[in-house]
């Protein structure tokens, strides 16, 4: 009796990569474009570019109102992307996936329209110390509002959440439960299908931030098994102003509004109106149609690559770094947990120079990285740090890439040394 193996997924070819992202084709300061910054905004592929302008050359014109060919090529290729970034989160529903400008305004559609009809006075809502603001503001302002209550999940000093004390959480019964799939500052990568179940045997609802898991890992929300997931287009290979809210069928139906309009309406009368199905329901006035196109394209071409490819990539880059970083580079100061448990970002300081000034001579070398706080300012102080450097990786990076940003770093310690 043989077993059946799964053929291997091809390894990525980076630098043939790089030819599809024409933003890299270019020098700064007199020296090649090192990106090393697509945790806070990925590079756009020429088949999303192209996306997007075939739109506005050949269909631009307004959906679901025209019956003209224009107006229904448009309706098409604006559902058409739907369905696409369902495939690649593995929903089979597409009315599932509601369009948004980002992740923040994803999880803020979440706390106005469940949180503000299902949280009250007294409720717990647990969260945890590395959430990006956007999946800890919206939560602060219902609790204030609702007189709520919030806890939070610790991490350990190497940046892995605390789950024995998640455990201790629990039996307050809190009635939601939000964390980030990916940490953007430190990399970690929670276990979010235990989290979502030991939550949901509390009696939980689970909302999860993706921002940083979708555009780098194997996505399927079915599996994790959450109530919302959140993510941006602009980080996963699309254009700014496109993001996706994912929510399971019934509560997305039981919800209100969360704008009102046009097209989020059914029939309107003067002192009543009736509501839209969804998704169109949570989707008011004209939408941002070229995002939507152009992340649907982002779509196809992330599962045209394979994610299972792409995580195998980023995970050698970062182990990569974080063996050579503190070899080469004596005196770093690195954050966050072993590369087999994080994605592909690393944060790091270097003692006596503040990280803006990093930044600013590494661009002098053409090296892009991101410097500040990251919107994560609670995590940064229970880490006792004002800001940290950080740098992300791409489909697009290499090793070279790294040893350029080692080079880099070394004239920092030269030029702040002198």
């Amino acid at each position: 009796m043989t077993t059946e193996t799964r053929p291997a997924t091809p390894a990525l070819d980076p630098v043939e990569l790089r030819a599809d992202f024409p933003i890299l084709d270019q020098d700064v300061h007199g020296r090649p474009l090192v990106y090393l910054d697509s945790a806070a905004t990925s590079q756009k592929p020429t088949p999303v570019i192209r996306a997007m302008d075939d739109y506005y050359r050949h269909d631009n014109a307004n959906v679901h109102r025209g019956i003209y060919q224009l107006s229904e090529r448009a309706t098409a290729a604006y559902e058409g992307a739907r369905v696409k970034v369902a495939r690649l989160i593995g929903v089979r529903d597409a009315h599932e996936i509601v369009w948004t400008r980002n992740a923040t305004e994803s999880l803020n559609l979440i706390a106005y329209s469940w949180g503000r009809h299902h949280i009250g006075r007294g409720d717990v809502i647990v969260l945890t110390e590395m959430e990006h603001h956007a999946n800890l503001v919206p939560w602060q302002i219902l609790a204030q509002e609702k007189d709520a209550d919030l806890e939070f999940i610790p991490i350990t000093d190497d940046g892995v959440l605390r789950q024995d004390v998640f455990e201790v959480l629990l039996r307050l019964k809190p009635k939601l439960v939000a964390f980030t799939h990916v940490s953007n500052m430190l990399g970690t990568i929670n276990p979010v299908e235990e989290m979502t179940r030991r939550a949901h045997e509390a009696g939980a609802l689970v909302v999860i931030d993706g921002a940083q898991a979708v555009p780098h890992m194997p996505v399927d929300v079915k599996a994790i098994g959450c109530d919302f997931y959140a993510f941006s287009g602009h980080k996963a290979m699309g254009p700014t102003g496109s993001g996706v809210l994912w929510g399971k069928r019934e509560l997305l139906e039981a919800m209100p509004p969360f704008l009102g309009g046009g097209d989020m309406i059914r029939e309107v009368h003067l002192r009543r109106s009736e509501w839209n199905d969804i998704p169109w329901k949570f989707e008011a006035g004209t939408p941002d149609i070229s995002a939507a196109i152009g992340l649907g394209a982002a779509a196809d071409y992330l599962r045209d690559l394979g994610m299972d490819a792409i995580r195998a990539h980023e995970q050698e880059l970062v182990a990569y770094a974080l063996d050579v970083l503190p070899r080469e580079v004596p005196g770093i100061e690195l954050y966050g947990p072993s590369a087999e448990q994080r994605g592909g970002v690393v944060s790091f300081n270097m003692p006596g120079v503040h990280p803006h000034d990093v930044a600013q001579v590494l661009d002098r070398f053409g090296v892009a990285i991101r410097a500040g706080h990251h919107c994560t300012m609670p995590l940064h102080e229970r880490l006792d740090l004002s800001a940290t450097a950080r740098a992300s990786f791409g489909v697009f990076n290499t090793t070279a890439d790294i040893d350029a940003l080692v080079a880099a770093l070394r004239e920092v310690q030269v030029l702040f040394a002198s």
